[in-house]
This record gives structure tokens, C-alpha cells and sequence, in this order.
């Protein structure tokens, strides 16, 4: 049986996805504090900005389950193919 290729990812990646996520949060949550309106309008971009970053953590988290699921489903798959195979006879004959 073949092993599967275990992706991982690398630390630079990993540092450039936080850093990229943390830079464009303040960047937003700076342009809406800093933002020449009544401060109504501030709070409810807030409120929007905070959504939209609690939205993103739950596909990301979704996407996340569904990958690992296909994944365990494809391994059960595999091990039951592997069992048939290992009992296949083809020159069993089975008598009437």
C-alpha cells in the first residue's frame, strides 16, 4: 500500500499568512478609526469588519473539516479495497 504525501506547510508560510492577516486587520481597523464621520458609522464598520474576519475563520475552518473528512473516507476506502484484494482467490473454484 502506498503512503500518502503529507503536505505540510513551511514556517515562512505559515509567519507570511499570520503577518498578511494581523497587517490588513489593523490596516482596516486604522482607516475606520481614523475615518472623517460620526462615530455611528465607525462602530458599524467595525462591527462589519469584525464579521467579515469571523466569517473568514469559519469557511477557512469548514473547508478545513471537509478536506480532512474526504480524507479519512478515502483511507477507509483504500483499506477495504486492499482487504478484497488481499482476499481474492482467482484460482479458487467454488463448487456447486
Amino acid at each position: 500500500m502506498a503512503n500518502p504525501v503529507r503536505h505540510s506547510t513551511t514556517a515562512a508560510y505559515y509567519t507570511q499568512a499570520i503577518l498578511s492577516f494581523a497587517i490588513a486587520v489593523l490596516a482596516m481597523g486604522i482607516g475606520i478609526a481614523y475615518l472623517s464621520a460620526d462615530s455611528w458609522i465607525r462602530a458599524f464598520l467595525g462591527l462589519g469588519l469584525l464579521y467579515v474576519v469571523t466569517s473568514a475563520f469559519t469557511l477557512a475552518k469548514v473547508i478545513r473539516d471537509r478536506q480532512d473528512e474526504n480524507q479519512v473516507v478515502s483511507r477507509v476506502d483504500q483499506a477495504r479495497l486492499d482487504k478484497l484484494l488481499a482476499e481474492h482467490d482467482p484460482f479458487r473454484v467454488d463448487a456447486p
